[in-house]
This record gives C-alpha cells, structure tokens and sequence, in this order.
C-alpha cells in the first residue's frame, strides 16, 4: 500500500492508499488545502485537529449544497420526462380538411382594365399638356 504526502494548511501528512489511487488522493487534498489555508489566512495559526475539522465541515457544506442543487436539478428532469411522454402519448389530431372557393378572374377583366389603364394615362397626359399650355 503507498504512502503518500500531502500538504494541508502548511502542514505535511503522510497517508496510506491503495495502489494506483494516489491522483485521488493528491486532488483530496488539494481541496481540503485550499479551504485550510483560507481558515489560516483568515483566523490565523490554529491547531491542527480544529484547522482540519473547520475546513473539512466547509467542504461538506459545499458539498450538501451540490447534492441539494443535484437533487433539484434530477427532480425538474423527472417532470420535464414525465410531461414529454405524456405529450408524446397524446394521439395525433386527425388533420382536417380545408376547402376554399377561389374565383378565377376571366382574361377580359385583365385586358378592360389593362386598356382603361391606358386610356387614364393618356387623359392625365393630355390634361397636364393642356395645364403647361
């Protein structure tokens, strides 16, 4: 079984693990220490058993709100599942059928007002003809 040191708080451990968890327990520490050190430059020198205890009930506080949050955030998924099944569990509406009348307008309509078009232009022309006269 290795034995390996850690740092925490300024102060060096020596800790047994089993084979190949050593990263494990470097990354631990390495977050037990980051919180010990805070305590250490907040409070100042204080015995080990408390540095150790304080920084440890920080880590379980971080650690209980990251549990709340995750069981929060499993709950809402467990809803929005539940909602997404009931929803694809509906029957499909049967689709309906639309009829709409569509008058054709006849070819005569287009050329009658194609050609009063052209009648109106020509009347506005000769009136502003006769205006700038």
């Amino acid at each position: 079984m290795p034995e390996v040191t850690i740092k925490i708080g300024g102060r060096d451990f020596i800790v047994a693990c089993q084979e190949g968890e050593e990263q494990f327990l470097h990354d631990a520490a390495a977050m037990l220490d980051r919180e010990a050190r805070g305590l250490v430059s907040q409070i100042g020198r204080m015995p080990e058993a408390r540095m150790l205890l304080m920084a440890g009930l920080m880590l379980a506080d971080r650690t209980a709100s990251s549990e709340h949050r995750a069981n929060v955030a499993e709950e809402k998924l467990a809803r929005q599942e539940r909602l997404l099944a009931e929803v694809e569990a509906m029957p499909r509406p049967e689709p309906e059928r639309v009829e709409v009348e569509v008058e054709v307008i006849p070819p005569q309509v287009h050329e009658t007002l194609s050609r009063l078009a052209d009648e109106a232009e020509a009347l506005a022309a000769a009136a502003e003809a006769r205006a700038g006269a």
